[in-house]
């Protein structure tokens, strides 16, 4: 039986790359390792940012769709994404930095059990820095030592993900039951589930929540992408799903990465993605995302698709 070790990536909607690109390097820190389009709309921008080489469970991914409206927040969506960061210590950091910046911020708190900064980027998208307190963190993270924050302040990862649905149980019976997910907590209307028991970086909180269902826009999030380590097993995981009744897109070619994308009960949308063969497969470390990259489908089509984007940098 194969297990989930983590999340993969996450990814969400901007209306402005040069403000999304401005942001996540300039004031996060975090390294821009992809610069490439919307493999099924190539004339928008795919953005992947994370550590050194973009390793799976750092990368936070954006698409640019320009005229999209602002989000109407509701239930049924992903609504918050946890980032770790070393310590307390680097919680008042930020605090600190984010005032300077205005960064729109609230005050040390606790989330899941941890110390915790929320804060929102320039689009409203809603974010939590958590203290990891040195505990582990994937073997396969690697710090960036070009960041401009200092060392021992470095956003780490992808932390506690926050989902809000109509039905708690039905998501919990999909995490847990296809999954295998192990229920850290439970309450009548929020529970803790781990894909790694005891670790943030495979954690998802489910918050229950009547109402309208999210709206999505700018600063919104698409999806949640799992993370398996081989497409031996993204096999495996397809055959599991569709033996639960779920449809599915079948395995779709990533190029960076292979993927199956579904939706569960509650219209919560699931990627689950191969940890290979990574952002560096058409480019070297030293050059990640420094150019704009396209899968080989795409290639013959760079001048038209140059063409229709504004250049970030």
């Amino acid at each position: 039986m194969y297990t989930i070790p983590g999340h993969h990536h996450i990814s969400m909607i901007t209306k402005d790359a040069q403000m999304n690109n401005q942001f996540y390097q300039k004031v996060l820190g975090l390294r821009r390792v992809k610069k490439t389009v919307n493999q099924d709309n190539p004339s928008m921008y795919h953005l992947f940012y994370g550590d050194l080489t973009g390793s799976a469970g750092t990368e936070l991914s954006f698409f640019e769709i320009p005229n999209v409206g602002s989000t109407v927040r509701g239930t049924n969506a992903i609504t918050q994404i946890g980032l770790l960061v070393p310590s307390f210590e680097s919680l008042v950091f930020w605090e600190k930095r984010f005032e300077l910046l205005d960064v729109k911020h609230g005050e040390i708190t606790s989330y899941a059990g941890r110390d915790a900064l929320h804060f929102e980027d320039s689009e409203g998208l809603r974010m939590i820095l958590l203290n990891n307190n040195g505990e582990e963190v994937p073997d396969n993270w690697s710090a960036w030592e070009d960041s401009i924050i200092e060392q021992q302040h470095r956003i780490l990862g992808i932390g506690t993900i926050e989902i809000t649905v109509r039905h708690l149980d039905r998501l919990a019976k999909t995490l847990t039951d296809i999954f295998g997910y192990v229920e850290a907590s439970h309450s009548d209307n929020e529970a803790i589930y781990q894909s790694v028991a005891g670790q943030s970086f495979g954690e998802i909180v489910i918050k229950q929540q009547e109402g309208a269902s999210e709206k999505p826009g700018r600063g919104s999030i698409h999806h949640l992408a799992i993370r398996v380590n081989n497409e031996d097993e993204l096999h495996y995981w397809e055959a599991v799903v569709k033996e639960r009744g779920f449809h599915s897109s079948g395995i779709v070619d990533r190029y960076y990465f292979q993927s199956l994308y579904f939706r569960e009960s509650n219209n919560i949308l699931f990627e689950i993605a191969t940890d290979g063969p990574g952002f560096t497969t058409d480019s070297t470390v030293e050059s990640l995302g420094q150019q704009l990259d396209l899968p080989p489908f795409l290639e013959e089509r760079r001048t038209e698709i140059e063409a229709n984007l504004i250049p970030l940098d």
